[in-house]
């Protein structure tokens, strides 16, 4: 698939009013989106990544944060003893509170379309109680898990990592203030991912996954506990990606699989009035991951000490049938 001509953003036909319509890109019935170019031939070429063997988490703890932004509700741990020896738990989480990739049921075309990836319906999908907890239940069942995170788990998002530290290029590794509050509405364009691309050496390559450090898990673990848990009585105003056609084009012309920030939303939030969400376009016109509240901290370490911005990246979503999102079990290894 990666070896095919794909079209460019501008060759892209439109829906309605929005631009880059990627839905015959990859046939009728598509359900997974960019991952699609993730090959095998991408994937091995991607293992050529692997230098050191030095591994990086880019999860922050299901645990955190303990009072989630958007409203949603806080992960809950139980654990208890069996018997003198041994242990069971339970984890009931929101799959978007923490570390996530939003897949395609999160986000459809608003404006009164109310379609999802591929034109599908949103009345199409079953809500409520899933009762799916058997082989014999998949086949009458496909209806309720269409566009489900279940297909990129049994896939996987795997491929060459491409990191954009935006932190250390704005602030010149430290020696100056970053020019924005992270937890204020600002908007990233695409001249200064470029300008970041450019400063690091860094190249992009069809199927690459697109980190992007801008600040927030930064500023969240160096704030008071009560700051932190404040953010999620506020309206939520957060640094992100402009929504723009330039954006569109340059990550779309660029092929990337999926993308990812440690922002709580990949996009400038909110939206300026009368703009679309850029979610409509990545997820309900592209079908591409989007990775949020990623934990890059320690990746930024590991990349300026080595040098190098690419690396093997792996995420396993959970194989929930039909699920909105998961946490991404996501690794770096350099």
């Amino acid at each position: 698939m990666a070896d095919r001509k794909l079209p460019s953003f501008d060759e892209l036909p439109k829906f309605h009013q929005f631009s880059g319509c990627a839905w015959d890109v990859w046939g009728k019935g598509d359900e997974l989106g960019t991952v699609n170019l993730l090959t095998e031939k991408v994937v091995a070429e991607a293992a050529k990544e692997i230098r050191s063997g030095k591994t990086v988490c880019l999860n922050l703890p299901i645990n955190f944060p303990g009072k989630p932004t958007f409203k949603r509700q806080p992960p809950i741990h139980n654990q208890w003893m069996l018997d003198e020896a041994s242990n069971d738990d339970i984890i009931s989480i929101n799959t978007q509170s923490g570390t996530q990739w939003d897949g395609p049921r999160h986000f459809g075309i608003f404006e009164g379309h109310n379609v999802f990836y591929q034109n599908t319906p949103s009345s199409l999908f079953s809500r409520g109680h899933f009762f799916i907890s058997d082989p014999e239940d998949l086949e009458k069942n496909q209806h309720k898990i269409k566009l489900g995170i279940h297909n990129w788990a049994q896939h996987g998002i795997v491929g060459r990592g491409v990191f954009l530290d935006l932190v250390r290029f704005y602030t010149d590794n430290g020696k100056k203030p970053l020019p924005y509050d992270p937890w204020t509405s600002h908007a990233i364009p695409v001249k200064d991912l470029e300008a970041c691309a450019k400063h690091q050496g860094t190249t992009f390559k069809t199927g690459d996954i697109l980190i992007l450090r801008m600040g927030f898990t930064q500023k969240w673990y160096a704030v008071t506990r009560a700051e932190r848990e404040s953010l999620a009585a506020k309206e939520e105003t957060f640094a992100g990606i402009e929504q723009s056609e330039d954006m569109k084009r340059f990550l779309w012309d660029n092929h990337f699989a999926a993308i990812a920030s440690d922002q709580p939303a990949i996009e400038r939030w909110p939206t300026p009035k009368g703009t679309p969400h850029m979610h409509q376009t990545l997820l309900g016109l592209w079908g591409m991951p989007i990775g949020e509240f990623f934990d890059l901290e320690k990746l930024s370490e590991a990349c300026a000490e080595s040098g190098r911005y690419t690396f093997f990246f792996t995420s396993w979503p959970l194989n929930v049938l039909g699920g909105v999102a998961s946490p991404p079990n996501a690794a770096a290894y350099l």
